[in-house]
C-alpha cells in the first residue's frame, strides 16, 4: 500500500528525517498528513520503507545542508544508541551529535511545526547536553516546545515504552497530546491516571495472530517462526512463570553473559554511566499486562506467556502496533531491529492527530521562541543526574519561559 497521501481535504505535509521503518510516518499518515520525502542511510530502513511507503525516501546521510524540500512539519527520532539504556552509553557517540543536526535543520528550513522523539537516556546522557543541542537552536529561531517523558502504554500502545517527545511551534503555542489510556503493569505506570480506559494487555495484542511456526516450517509466514530455544535455554525457560525473569532462576541456571553484566555492576568500578540498564536476561511475559519495551534484541530476552519460545517478528511488530501486512526488509535479526527501534504508529497517530487538531485552529503570530513546559518524569521522584539537568535547563531557558502554561516542575 502507498502510505504517502490521503484523499480527504488538504493534507500538511511532512518530512521524516532518520526514519527508520517509518513508524513515525505511518502515525502521521493516518492522521492525515501527507509524507513528501523521508531520510535514513541504513539499507534495510530504506528497502523498509519503500515497501510499505512508496519511492519518495532518500538514502542519505544526513548533514546540516543536506538538500530536503520544504514541509509544514518536520518530524524525526535521531539515532539513539549512544545513550540508550539497552546498552553501553557513550557520550562520544558521533550519533549523539545528530541530534543538533535535527535542531539546526529545523532552525533552517522552519516548518511550522516540528516532533521530536527519542529514548529517555537523551535527558541525562553528557550531563544533559543533548537536551540543549535540541532546545537551543529551535527556540533561537522561534519555536515554542514541549518536551516531556512519556509511557506509549498511556496512549493505547500494548507495552511500557518510555521516550521523550518534543513538540514545538513556530511563533504560536502546541498542545500536548492527552493521555488517552490508563497504562498497569509496571512500576509507576498509573501514575498517567486510572480514570481511563485500561490499556490493552500483551494477550489481547496478539488476539487473532495464526499459531507460531518453527523456524523453516513448509507454508509458514517467515516473519511468524521462531528458533526453537537450546537445551539450557529450553530448562529455564520451564522453570519461568510469567513475569519472572533470569534473576528469579536458581543462579546455576544464569546464563553466562547475565552473570558477568550483574557482578559487572558491583565489582569493576566501571562508571556509571556506562553500563547501561539493569539486567533482565531471559523473561517471561504476562499475558494479561502490557508488555515490556520491544528492543533490537526482543527475540532473544523475551519467552511468549504461555509456550517455552521466543516471540516471532510478528508478534513484536503487532506490540509495536503495526499492522499484519507491514513487511520488514532485512535479515530478521536487521527486522526486529527495525522494529524494536520504530516509534510505535499508534502513539506517533495519537502525537499528530492532536498536532494537526492545533494547526487547524491556531493563529499563528510572532510570539518568540519558549520553553512551554519540561516534565522529565512520569514519577514524583527524580535521580540526582534528571535533577541537575532540570536544574541546568531552568537556568538556561528562564529568559524564554512561557507565562502561558505553568508546566514546571520548578514551579
Amino acid at each position: 500500500m502507498e502510505r504517502t497521501e490521503n484523499s480527504t481535504g488538504l493534507c500538511p505535509t511532512v518530512v521524516d528525517l532518520f526514519c527508520g521503518a517509518g513508524g513515525l510516518s505511518l502515525g502521521l499518515f493516518r492522521a492525515g498528513f501527507s509524507i513528501v520525502a523521508a531520510v535514513d542511510n541504513w539499507s534495510p530502513a530504506v528497502e523498509t520503507y519503500r515497501l510499505n511507503f512508496s519511492d519518495h525516501i532518500v538514502c542519505a546521510d544526513i548533514f546540516e545542508d543536506i538538500e530536503i524540500p520544504y514541509a509544514e512539519v518536520i518530524v524525526g527520532g535521531p539515532p539513539c544508541q549512544g545513550f540508550s539504556s539497552a546498552g553501553l552509553r557513550r557520550s562520544d557517540d558521533q550519533r549523539n551529535t545528530l541530534v543538533r543536526v535535527f535542531g539546526r535543520i529545523v532552525q533552517r528550513l522552519r516548518p511550522m511545526a516540528f516532533v521530536f522523539e527519542n529514548v529517555e537516556g537523551f535527558l541525562t546522557g553528557s550531563h544533559g547536553k543533548f537536551v540543549f543541542d535540541l532546545l537551543e537552536p529551535v527556540i533561537e529561531a522561534g519555536y515554542r516546545v514541549h518536551v516531556r517523558k512519556v509511557n506509549a502504554a498511556n496512549y493505547g500502545v500494548p507495552q511500557h515504552r518510555k521516550r521523550v517527545i518534543a513538540v514545538g511551534g513556530l511563533g504560536w503555542d502546541p498542545t500536548f497530546a492527552e493521555v488517552t489510556h490508563s497504562a498497569f503493569g509496571a512500576p509507576g505506570a498509573r501514575l498517567g491516571g486510572t480514570h481511563l480506559p485500561k490499556t490493552p494487555s500483551l494477550g489481547e495484542a496478539l488476539t487473532g495472530l495464526p499459531t507460531a511456526a518453527p523456524r523453516g516450517t513448509m507454508g509458514a509466514s517467515p516473519d511468524h517462526t521462531f528458533y526453537p530455544l537450546r537445551e539450557d535455554d529450553l530448562a529455564r525457560a520451564k522453570l519461568l512463570k510469567p513475569g519472572q525473569r533470569m534473576r528469579d532462576l536458581p543462579e546455576a541456571l544464569w546464563h553466562p553473559s547475565y552473570r558477568r553484566r550483574a557482578y559487572r555492576r558491583v565489582m569493576d568500578g566501571m562508571p556509571t554511566e556506562r553500563r547501561g540498564g539493569a539486567p533482565a536476561g531471559l523473561r517471561r511475559l504476562s499475558l494479561h499486562e502490557p508488555c515490556k519495551a520491544i528492543t533490537g534484541g526482543a527475540l532473544n530476552e523475551f519467552l511468549h506467556p504461555t509456550e517455552d519460545r521466543p516471540l516471532t517478528l510478528r508478534e513484536c511488530a503487532r506490540l509495536q502496533t503495526f499492522p499484519d501486512d507491514f513487511k520488514f526488509a532485512g535479515t530478521l535479526r536487521e527486522a526486529i531491529q527495525l522494529a524494536g527501534n520504530a516509534v510505535p504508529p499508534l502513539l506517533a497517530q495519537k502525537l499528530a492527530e492532536n498536532l494537526r487538531r492545533d494547526m487547524e485552529t491556531v493563529d499563528v503570530g510572532g510570539l518568540p521562541g519558549a520553553l512551554l513546559s519540561f516534565l522529565p518524569t512520569l514519577s514524583t521522584g527524580m535521580s540526582p543526574a534528571l535533577r541537575s539537568v532540570e536544574k541546568a535547563v531552568a537556568e538556561r531557558f528562564s529568559n524564554h519561559v512561557s507565562t502561558v502554561q505553568a508546566c514546571f516542575p520548578w514551579d
